[in-house]
């Protein structure tokens, strides 16, 4: 064959490879029914599970999509499922049956049942073990197998930690079993021996679950670890209808798709679908399987001179050029050709370099294609993130007071080392917060977004905007953003000293909080919630007021962080009507019942924090009375029994005046009250603790805070200029906040 033959070969394998490659990129198998949601929350759903009967293969495999706190949960009739796999199992969180003898008051058993109503969901034996922990501890398990009663258990005894190994199961300490197969329905009893009475200081508790197999290992620890654990993760088989494959291959009700097969399940009760060998996908869907292209995995023709091609649901090796098959020696084996030596060394230059230049051509061709798609491809997600109206917002704002920077995409990779997991410094429930660099040198944060909704895009956008115009030296600043990406990008300042939380709970030689900084911090709060409730160019209801919100900057001054649930409402509004959202703990009571969020909300989880700073204790806390968990409930009636100073910081009590303690706490305790109407305006509040401040340090008098909207344009710079797909608006500030969360309308 011809240099030129040769060349020819060569550019036609070049071509495949890059089409193979083109088309496995564009091409991902489908999970679910067409026009159906796959995923609820972050666990997929795939057919024959599904978010409503048509979408599911029958009522039994309909998974509720029940949204809690903010996030979204798959419910599968009285489970929630963690994870469904197309192998025939999914994985729930079970309960753990507990016996504990604590305070002279003990159980003599505990009971804990699962009822599974229908025959395609089992325990799976293989997946799970039946495990008891305790020192003088039984459990047992009952529970029917194919409509026949069963129960089986074991004991676990020990008198000290002496004889226990870890990872050892063996019955000192801790016991296990298997499940048997086809268990559905069962009951788990726990019980002590002896009331723990001879073990109570090393083991007051027994322990009983079933759980899945690797996630759960015994050591010491576990003996106590335990009383804090609520659940463990299990697993249980399912199966399609109640026959075998034989039964019901011919008939209409078969649902395994094309190039599949079917398999039984252990207990004959029903069945399962498979990909056949060479394929891969989902086999319930009718062209659910697709061709694996075995050639792009492990080298399967790795002789000298083979070649790999692929096959529909297989794959054959062949010699390449210059190669032939040769049986000689009784196995297909790729030998040269002979020919001179000359021609060889002749075609073998001609076709390096033939190869050299066409490679440098194709890189070329494909560098110059990849650009453009990217180019398109930012193109599309500016316009989808809302990229086009904010610069309209932008460009006919004439009285812009915040400047507000669009930056690209490059620039944002370069500044977090491509969104290094090293980078991160903080996780939430609308995105992920990293630690950046810019090229001018500023450190800022920087959060990449979850996805926004489509028609949720002009109230994302908008959000943006009021956010941007928001000036206070104790709010977060926003600095810019960037919309050509998958997901929104916002930039903040960034504050290196942590959260207000941190600081309460956490003992800090460097930076004591002492009676005065306290006071200060809540002057500093008060006054920021003012200006976003009275002085910002729309009213702002914050909704999340809580100390982990509140940051602290070089200079140890409160910063209001997180507008992620904020809203903006016109000025003649009261009230808005949403889905309750919150912090448990700082969740004003009247909210949580009507629905209405108003001012005085945020002056109820403002009236909170103002607690925290006074005692030190947490919003929630399991180590108080049930009584008094919540740390509101708690101060108010330690107010009322006239008991306060039992319950004020340490120090708090040593350092703070006894007449400006009890003054915060009076204010604390009105911002707390149950009836809304009668809890001070953040106005009030502002000025009460002004008021109650006896020196002033240097920092801004309250006058400060009441400054009009119109005053700060005064003294604002504004100017923007075009460039390429985004605006630059310079910016007249330089104060450094660590963002949560932008604005979102709910």
């Amino acid at each position: 064959m011809g240099f030129f033959g040769i060349l020819m070969q060569v550019t036609w394998w070049v071509g495949v490879i890059i089409l193979s490659e083109l088309a496995a990129a564009a091409i991902s198998s489908p999970i679910a029914l067409p026009n159906c949601l796959d995923r609820c929350g972050n666990v997929k759903i795939p057919y024959p599970f599904g978010l409503s009967e048509g979408c599911s293969i029958d009522p039994n495999f309909v998974v509720n999509c029940s949204q809690s706190f903010g996030q979204f949960q798959p419910i599968l009739g009285n489970l929630r499922v963690t994870n469904i796999s197309l192998q025939g199992q999914f994985e729930t969180m079970m309960d753990i049956a507990k016996d504990c003898y604590e305070q002279g008051v003990h159980s003599l058993s505990t009971r804990l049942s699962l009822l599974i109503t229908t025959v395609n969901f089992t325990v799976s034996s293989a997946q799970n073990k039946f495990v008891v922990v305790g020192c003088d501890t039984d459990a047992y398990l009952y529970g029917s197998q194919q409509n026949e009663s069963y129960r089986t258990g074991c004991a676990s005894v020990c008198e000290s930690t002496r004889y226990m190994v870890n990872g050892s199961c063996s019955g000192v300490g801790c016991c296990e079993f298997d499940i048997p197969i086809g268990f559905r329905n069962f009951t788990i009893t726990s019980r002590s021996f002896d009331n723990h009475t001879k073990v109570q200081s090393f083991n007051p508790c027994g322990y009983a679950f079933i759980s899945k197999k690797g996630t759960f290992n015994f050591s010491v620890d576990f003996l106590r670890s335990l009383q804090d654990k609520e659940k463990m993760p299990m697993v249980l088989d399912w199966v399609i209808g109640t026959g075998t494959c034989e039964d019901v291959h011919n008939k209409s009700s078969y649902v395994c798709g094309g190039d599949s097969t079917c398999i039984d399940s252990n207990t004959k009760s029903g069945y399962r679908c498979k990909c056949k060998d060479g394929y891969d996908g989902n086999p319930y869907l009718p062209h659910g399987c697709q061709d694996i292209n075995e050639c792009e995995g492990p080298k399967l023709c790795n002789l000298t001179g083979q070649g790999c091609i692929n096959r529909i649901g297989s794959y054959g090796c062949f010699c390449i050029e210059g190669y032939h098959s040769d049986r000689t020696a009784g196995v297909d084996l790729c030998v040269t050709n002979q020919s001179s030596l000359q021609v060889n060394l002749l075609i073998g230059l001609g076709t390096s370099f033939g190869a050299l230049f066409l490679i440098t051509i194709t890189l070329v061709l494909f560098n110059v294609i990849k650009k453009r798609s990217e180019t398109k491809l930012k193109k599309k997600f500016f316009k989808k993130n809302g990229g086009l109206l904010l610069q309209q917002q932008l460009s006919s704002n004439e009285n812009n007071v915040q400047n507000i920077k669009l930056f690209n995409s490059k620039e944002l990779e370069k500044a977090t080392d491509h969104f290094s997991e090293n980078r991160i410094i903080g996780k939430g429930g609308q995105g992920t917060v990293f630690k950046g660099m810019l090229s001018d040198g500023r450190i800022t944060a920087i959060k990449k977004c979850n996805t926004v909704q489509e028609g949720n895009i002009e109230q994302f956008i908008n959000e943006i905007f009021i956010l941007s115009q928001i000036i206070h030296r104790n709010v977060v600043k926003l600095i810019g953003c960037c919309l050509e990406t998958a997901v929104p990008l916002l930039v903040y300042e960034f504050i290196p000293n942590g959260t207000l939380f941190q600081y309460l709970r956490e003992e800090n030689e460097e930076f004591p909080l002492t009676w005065d900084m306290r006071l200060r911090i809540s002057i500093e709060i008060a006054g920021a919630i003012f200006y976003l409730h009275s002085a910002a160019s729309s009213p702002i209801y914050h909704r999340d007021i809580k100390s982990t919100n509140i940051l602290l900057d070089e200079k140890y001054r409160a910063k209001v962080a997180d507008f992620g649930t904020s809203k903006s409402i016109a000025i003649n509004q009261t009230h808005v009507t949403t889905l309750v959202h919150g912090t448990f703990g700082y969740l004003d009571p009247e909210y949580f019942q009507t629905s209405q969020f108003t001012e005085k909300s945020d002056v109820y989880s403002f009236g909170v924090v103002l607690v925290e700073l006074l005692t030190g204790e947490k919003p929630v806390s399991s180590t108080r009375s049930e009584a008094g968990r919540s740390l509101s409930i708690y101060f108010l009636h330690t107010m009322e029994e006239n008991h306060l100073f039992d319950i004020l910081d340490d120090r708090v009590k040593k350092e703070g005046d006894k007449e400006e303690v009890i003054k915060v706490a009076n204010l604390a305790k009105r911002c707390l009250h149950l009836n809304g109407r009668k809890r001070p305006t953040m106005r009030e509040v502002a000025i009460e603790l002004q008021g109650i401040q006896k020196t002033f340090d240097g920092q801004q008098n309250y006058e400060e805070l009441q400054f009009s909207r119109s005053e700060e344009i005064e003294h604002s710079n504004v100017s923007f200029t075009s460039t390429g797909s985004f605006f630059e608006i310079a910016s007249t500030s330089s104060s450094t906040v660590l963002p949560l969360l932008p604005f979102k309308k709910i």
